[in-house]
This record gives C-alpha cells, structure tokens and sequence, in this order.
C-alpha cells in the first residue's frame, strides 16, 4: 500500500468525531506538536526523522488529531504534503496553543521553584561578574546563564526560557522591562591590507562606498541601526553579501567582500588577518539588562541590581 492510500485509509477508519470534537480540553497537545512539525516540513518522512517516530505511526497520530478536531488538515500529493483550508487556518492556532502551553509550565515551575533564575547573554558580552556576585549573595539559589541568538531576546524572555537577558539594542521592548547597563562604542572591521587599517578611526564619509554584510531575514529596524541608515543626506549603505549568522561576517571582511559596523566588545579577539577601526560621529551601542514587565521575582529583583553596579561595560579610558 502506497503512503498516500495508507493516509487515506487511516483516515477512512477513524470513528466521526463527536459533537464535543475541537473542544481544547480534548486536544492532545503530542498530537498538535506533531501536526505543526509536519506542516513545518511539508513531508511525512522529513517530519517523522525530525520527531524520531515512524512514517506510520506519524500518519496514523495525525489521523487522530483530524478525527479530535472534525477536519482534514493535511493532504499529500506527488510532491509531498500540503495544508488543507482547514490546516492553514489550524496552524497559527496550534502553534498559539503549544506556545501557551509551554509558557504555562514555565510559570508554574517558577512558582514551585522560587529559588532559580536563568540568565540569557548574547555573543560578546560576558555576565560573569554578575552571575557570581548573585550565587554569592544566594548560595541556595540556583542561577544559570545561556547563550542566546541576538535575535531571539524578547522571545526567550516571553516563553519564559530566560528571566533576565543581557543583550544589545535594538531588540523589541514591548512588554519588557529594560535598563541600559553601558554604551560600547562601534568600529569598523577591515581587512589587515585594506587602505583603512591602521587609522586612529574613520567617520561614514570614509566608509559611504563600502559594502556592507546583509543578514538574510533581520529585523529591519536592527539591520537599520547596524547599517547606520538611513545616512546623513537619506542615503543608504551599498550592500555586501548576505549572510546567515553574526559570525560569518568575519569570512566575507577577510575575503575583501566588504567592510563591517561592529561594537568594540570587552576583550574581543579578532581573527588574525582582521583589524578594526573606531567609527566617529555615530550613536553608540547601547547595551541593556531586560526582564519580563510583569515579573516580580526577588532573583530578578537582586540580578537587575548586581547588574547595574557590576556590569559597566569597557573602560572609556582604555586603548583602543
């Protein structure tokens, strides 16, 4: 029997659903997560590898969650799978239930464990000095520190994977609460041979024909910022290459593919055919404690506290 028959038949087999079926008391959240990876993957196969279950069983799980609900909500065609009318309008709503889900187990653990604390941090900022000073100051408290994608600050804070963050601006704020700790400010990094390196530091008329690297699917106002734009007289930056990931950018610089707008980080190291440059005349990099608005913890109390007094940032006064 062929995947499509088999889809079909277990659909086929399933009882109708009852008068009581699309109630969110009788969804099973296993199912709805299972329902939202093949959606993602628009393929039985891929999804079952990514969910380490079987194609069969996969196919008969999402059976269920179509005979609970009362509607077909994927079909497969010679290309793979498709969402249905019904699937496209489940999707957003599955995705809002496993998220609510989720941020209501995170809820209730911090109400059960009132002694722990996750710190989140983004690449090139170190919250050591304040983490310690924090299990210092309560040793019964378990306090852990993550690294987080610079992009991905606001949302680990709402799914409560994170209660307090340490991350650089901008970043979405709505809902947050959100101190600004220091100001780093930015610089440009060249290439060891280009006719920059060596310069006591440069301004935007010295970079206004440089390309820049682009991040594929930024935040556009992020990308603004980084990108300095719009420029004095409404222009804009010439674009370098796309990249995916903040890292890559040191690849595309080095090859001669374009320069890059950076924060001058605490102990940063650069690769060694690398240099930077200060950039005058620009808006510094501010960088920003942030915690959920509504959240009350005494840890989170006791962290934004340390973090004001412990984490200042490089020394204005240090060479750069």
């Amino acid at each position: 029997m062929t995947d499509t028959a088999s889809h079909a038949s277990e659909n086929a087999s399933v009882p109708p659903a009852s008068p009581a079926a699309g109630h969110a008391a009788d969804l099973d959240l296993r199912l709805v997560r299972y329902f939202t990876v093949v959606a993602e993957y628009r393929h039985y196969g891929r999804a079952a590898a990514a969910l380490h279950v079987a194609q069969p069983s996969l196919s008969r799980q999402i059976a269920r969650l179509e005979a609970q609900i009362g509607a077909r909500l994927l079909d497969r065609t010679t290309q793979g799978t498709k969402l249905t009318e019904a699937g496209e309008v489940f999707l957003p709503q599955a995705k809002a239930l496993l998220r609510s889900a989720g941020q209501a187990v995170a809820r209730t653990r911090a109400a059960a464990e009132p002694s722990r604390i996750t710190i989140g941090y983004i690449s090139g900022i170190i919250v050591t000095p304040a983490v310690r000073e924090l299990r210092r100051q309560h040793p019964e408290a378990d306090v852990q520190a993550v690294h987080l994608g610079y992009d991905e600050v606001r949302d680990a804070l709402l799914d409560h994977r994170v209660d307090a963050a340490v991350a650089r601006l901008p970043f979405a704020t709505d809902r947050l609460h959100v101190t600004i700790l220091y100001d780093e400010r930015r610089v440009v990094i060249v290439p060891l041979d280009h006719r920059l390196a060596g310069k006591e530091s440069v301004t935007l008329d010295d970079i206004a024909d440089e390309p820049l690297p682009q991040m594929r699917n930024s935040d556009p106002a992020w990308s603004a910022f980084w990108n300095i734009e719009p420029r004095p007289g409404g222009g804009r930056a010439p674009k370098g290459p796309l990249i995916d990931a903040i890292e890559d950018k040191f690849e595309v610089v080095a090859a001669g593919q374009a320069v890059a707008i950076a924060a001058q980080q605490l102990g940063q190291v650069l690769r060694p055919d690398l240099t930077t440059v200060p950039l005058e005349g620009v808006e510094p990099v501010h960088v920003a404690l942030a915690t959920r608005s509504d959240d009350r913890s005494r840890l989170v109390a006791a962290f934004r506290k340390i973090a004001s007094s412990q984490l200042t940032g490089p020394d204005p006064g240090a060479p750069h």
